[in-house]
C-alpha cells in the first residue's frame, strides 16, 4: 500500500492519469476497463508503468492496435515522460518507421536473433541486413 491512505491513493492516482493526459480522470478511476477505449487503456497502462519512478520505461509494442492519430499522440507522451523523467527507454515495435521516432539507437531481431544494431540515422540510411 506504500503506506498511503485511500485518499492520499486516489489523488496519486489521478495525478497520474492527468500527467498522461487521459480526459476526465476521475470518471477513468470509476470506470471498468472495458468502458475505456483503447487508447484510454493504454494511457492507464503507461500511468501506472510510472507509478514507481522507474529508470527504464519497457515499451513493448505500446502503440499496436491503435489507430494513427492516437498512436501518434501516445508516441508523443511516452517521448515527453521519458524527457521529464530522465528515463530509458527500451520500445519494442515491428514499425521501424515508428521506432526511429523515439529511438536513438536500434537493434534488429529476426527470428530471435540480432541480424543488426547502430545509431538509428545509421540503420535507416544504410541498412546492412535484408530484414532491416
Amino acid at each position: 500500500s506504500l503506506g498511503l491512505t485511500w485518499s492520499q491513493s486516489y489523488a496519486r492516482a489521478k495525478t497520474l492519469l492527468e500527467r498522461v493526459r487521459l480526459p476526465d480522470p476521475d470518471a477513468a478511476l470509476h470506470a471498468y476497463p472495458h468502458q475505456l477505449s483503447g487508447g484510454q487503456k493504454q494511457r492507464v497502462a503507461i500511468a501506472a508503468a510510472i507509478a514507481a519512478g522507474p529508470k527504464l520505461l519497457i515499451a513493448d509494442e505500446a502503440t499496436s492496435a491503435l489507430d494513427t492519430i492516437v498512436q501518434a499522440e501516445i508516441v508523443a507522451l511516452i517521448r515527453q515522460l521519458v524527457a521529464e523523467d530522465g528515463m530509458t527507454l527500451l520500445f519494442v515495435s515491428h514499425d521501424i518507421a515508428l521506432a526511429t521516432e523515439l529511438a536513438e539507437r536500434i537493434a534488429v531481431f529476426r527470428h530471435g536473433e540480432l541480424v543488426e544494431v547502430g545509431a538509428t540515422a545509421q540503420i535507416v540510411a544504410s541498412p546492412r541486413h535484408a530484414y532491416t
